[in-house]
């Protein structure tokens, strides 16, 4: 976590301090994200760079490769990339595409995922640019109920088990087991379980 103005853990906050704090926060993200030579979004299940190019680029004046863990884009008249770098997280290649449409390079990477409990947000695209706080994304209200009860508990899962993360407390499961393990105490009081973490 950043450090914060004030010397009290951020959970000691009044929600009036907090409010300010997250407010510095975003402001301070979106002067970084503004300063990266692209813009991204994500949902779930694909992260999309969107990389501005000089008017008149076709594709045939790119040089765009996309790896399982690395990302290079680059214009071949120019000797610098315009991206290059480690991907925060692997992705699925041949499910991964670009297109350029009106001066713009639209790039869709597929998170790796084998179900959606294993999909996360992803702070930053490259591992050398400048993250943004996970525990404070909030998936569109439309989208989330839009789900089927089953995915939209996951999900919900998933943004509790972040932020319970990113804050050192457990996850959800972690609660669960710890409130199965003391229900299992109170019904077995003749068991030691002083060996039990």
């Amino acid at each position: 976590m950043s450090e914060l103005t004030t010397t009290k853990p951020y959970d000691d906050l009044s929600k009036e301090e907090r409010d300010a704090v997250d407010a510095k926060e975003r402001e301070r993200e979106r002067q970084e994200q503004a300063a990266l030579p692209y813009s991204w979004t994500q949902d779930l299940a694909t992260v999309t760079v969107t990389v501005p190019l000089p008017k008149g680029t076709r594709g045939k004046d790119l040089n765009v490769v996309i790896q399982k863990t690395t990302l290079k884009v680059q214009l071949k008249s120019s000797p610098e990339p315009i991206l290059d770098g480690e991907l925060f997280n692997e992705i699925a290649k041949d499910d991964s595409s670009w297109t350029i449409e009106d001066g713009v390079l639209s790039i869709e990477l597929e998170k790796v995922s084998a179900h959606i409990q294993s999909h996360q947000w992803w702070p930053h695209v490259l591992t050398h640019h400048p993250k943004i706080d996970t525990t404070k994304i909030q998936p569109e209200n439309s989208k989330l109920s839009d789900l089927d009860g089953e995915t939209r508990g996951m999900v919900e899962k998933m943004m509790f088990d972040n932020k319970q993360k990113a804050m050192g407390k457990p996850t959800s499961d972690e609660l669960k087991k710890m409130e199965m393990l003391e229900k299992f105490k109170k019904a077995h009081p003749e068991m030691d379980f002083s060996n039990v973490s």
